[in-house]
């Protein structure tokens, strides 16, 4: 696959993980359904089979002349997992093998809620010390996202920053949607923050009200008269959330021309849940307007909204764990795998650089 280059089916050209990132769900199953691993302790097992002949869409194959089964680590030999009930702090961290110190990070995904490890078991066989971060619809946390507690995320940030395995001064957060948001917020409020990776994020506090001691950012809202539909029923929200260029909407906008840490900002270009876009151009913007120039913009035509570490399959449409319906996340296939593939190598190089 490294050398050979494939001329029709899910992808074309030489793609060496085309067959990962091209997966989908079969004609039989579920439509729409996310491909992510539930369990970062086992191996994931791909069994590959070769056809004899050509077979098109929904055919039956011909007989199998070849097969051999690929075992994808999530993983590390090595890397310990531990369950977290720290105080008000639930999740999992996962340190490398070795003595450490370790760059510490943090690791939160958005509105689907719960706990979400492959990317922090990743970081760790990398050689971070990650933490997979749940703030709603886990174990006692609560089951829905009304209000936020910056309060929440701050003893996440001691606890990691504290802890003997980490390296210091400062930790890393690393989230997606929501997630990315609520990265720029501590990077910004909490000095333990000294580095933040957005994913797909907004630059203003969306949904959920932010509390923090006396301070309250409020969140913006969806407006559902704006969604559209398709004629297959996939729901189109990306003109729905409120405009955070209205001088009406400055109150949700999260001041991070306050951070005095780094920023990396990771966009696609085609992302159809939200204007990510525009969001990033609007941090650079403010972050300009007060003389800073501490962020970088990975930019990517083609993908779509959630960008993940490389050869997760792409998902163009997705069910929507908050409205129960598939909704359009944007991109094309072949152009959002080359995107999770490089941001994945400057992600890990920026965090390594301002954490160490």
């Amino acid at each position: 696959l490294g050398t050979d280059a494939s001329h029709g089916g899910d992808y074309t050209g030489v793609e060496p993980m085309g067959l990962f990132w091209s997966l989908a769900p079969a004609g039989m199953e579920k439509p729409y359904q996310r491909f992510v691993p539930r369990s970062t302790g086992a191996p994931m097992k791909v069994e590959v089979l070769v056809h004899q002949g050509h077979s098109p869409p929904g055919a039956m194959p011909g007989p199998v002349v070849a097969k051999a089964e690929v075992q994808r680590l999530f993983t590390a030999p090595g890397v310990r997992r531990i369950r977290l009930k720290e105080g008000v702090v639930r999740g999992s961290l996962f340190l490398p093998p070795g003595d450490g110190p370790f760059p510490g990070v943090i690791d939160m995904y958005g509105d689907e809620g719960g706990l979400i490890e492959f990317r922090s078991s990743l970081l760790a066989t990398h050689g971070f010390a990650a933490l997979s971060l749940p703030y709603f619809d886990f174990e006692d946390l609560p089951r829905v996202m009304k209000e936020l507690k910056l309060e929440y995320f701050e003893e996440a940030a001691r606890f990691l920053q504290r802890h003997p395995k980490v390296k210091g001064p400062g930790v890393g957060v690393i989230g997606t949607g929501k997630g990315a948001e609520l990265a720029l917020s501590m990077i910004t409020f909490l000095p333990e923050v000294v580095a933040a990776v957005s994913i797909s994020g907004c630059s203003s506090n969306t949904i959920a009200d932010l509390r923090y001691g006396e301070m309250t950012l409020p969140g913006l809202r969806f407006d559902m008269n704006k969604v559209s539909v398709s004629d297959t029923g996939v729901f189109d929200i990306f003109e729905a959330l409120d405009d955070p260029t209205n001088p009406a909407n400055s109150p949700c906008v999260i001041p991070i021309e306050k951070a005095e840490g780094h920023f990396l900002l990771v966009v696609g270009e085609d992302d159809r849940m939200w204007k990510s876009s525009l969001y990033a151009e609007l941090a650079i913007r403010r972050l300009r307007q007060h003389g800073k120039e501490n962020f970088e913009l990975l930019s990517y035509p083609g993908a779509g909204h959630r960008i993940d570490p490389p050869s997760t399959p792409f998902c163009q449409v997705a069910m929507d764990r908050v409205l129960g319906v598939p909704v359009l996340g944007g991109g094309e296939s072949k152009a959002h795998a080359h995107a999770q593939e490089h941001s994945w190598g400057k992600i890990q190089e920026f965090l390594h650089l301002h954490l160490g």
